[in-house]
């Protein structure tokens, strides 16, 4: 019984498979010619080389820096503040618009919305929110729930970055400036002003603006009262108004 299993299996292993007629692969399903085209080039063509280092972070923000190295440590000197963790902040800036006016019935009107959303993108960098009216107003008829304005919060790098943008090249694009208000401070020391047109900043293209609008900015602060954040947006460059001299009285005679 041993040498029949034993010629069995020499017969079984000296037979060969059928071949697979061309065009077919496994199982008689048709073969894909495009398929075999695009595994040959993509073995001849190189890989992409990953980076052989970790990725650098991007530089922080000149205004950042501006604001450690020279501007806590004159404020600090100012107001004779030791602590550093004592010193006024700058925590976050607020863009808001308001959209009263362009309530239209119920509804908000779409091109005034999608005109301001985006504009507000393209100028702080990121999406902006809708606020919606947290009462009802009979005088203005207002009902609770309807869309009133949009709002943007920055913070961090990109709050540094946009108080650069804002000092070096919007603020020197207002029609006849003759200096930010000086007195627009509550007591905790916030700040807030308004601008009447997003063209003073250059992300917004004009030509293709359907819906003019202005924006209040507010500068919110923490460990800091009126004269401590007026001392520090002075040294951060945000040009106030000055003082008008008082007119001179001619003499009689």
């Amino acid at each position: 019984m041993s040498d029949e299993k034993k010629k069995q299996k020499h017969s079984e292993q000296g037979e060969k498979k059928p071949k697979q007629p061309q065009g077919e692969g496994k199982g008689g399903k048709p073969r894909d010619p495009s398929k075999g085209k695009a595994d040959a080039k993509s073995k001849g063509q190189p890989k992409a080389e990953k980076p052989a280092g970790p990725v650098e972070p991007a530089p922080p923000a000149r205004m950042r820096l501006r604001f450690q190295k020279e501007v806590a440590p004159k404020i600090g000197q100012e107001f004779g503040i030791t602590n550093r963790m004592a010193l006024p902040r700058l925590e976050k800036v607020l863009l808001t618009v308001g959209l009263g006016k362009q309530l239209e019935g119920l509804k908000l009107n779409a091109k005034a919305k999608e005109q301001v959303l985006k504009d507000l993108a393209v100028i702080a960098g990121q999406k902006a929110v809708m606020c919606k009216a947290k009462k009802s107003v009979a005088n203005f008829k207002l009902r609770e729930g309807f869309e009133i304005g949009a709002m943007v919060t920055l913070r961090g790098a990109r709050m540094w970055e946009f108080v650069d943008r804002l000092i070096s090249l919007a603020i020197p694009r207002i029609k006849d400036f003759r200096g930010l208000s000086a007195k627009s401070f509550d007591q905790g020391g916030n700040y807030s002003f308004g601008i009447t047109e997003q063209g003073i900043f250059p992300e917004v293209n004009m030509a293709d603006v359907e819906f003019q609008h202005g924006m209040n900015v507010t500068f919110v602060f923490r460990n800091s009262n009126q004269a401590k954040s007026r001392a520090v947006l002075r040294e951060l460059g945000l040009p106030f108004a000055q003082p008008q001299d008082a007119p001179t009285q001619r003499k009689a005679g």
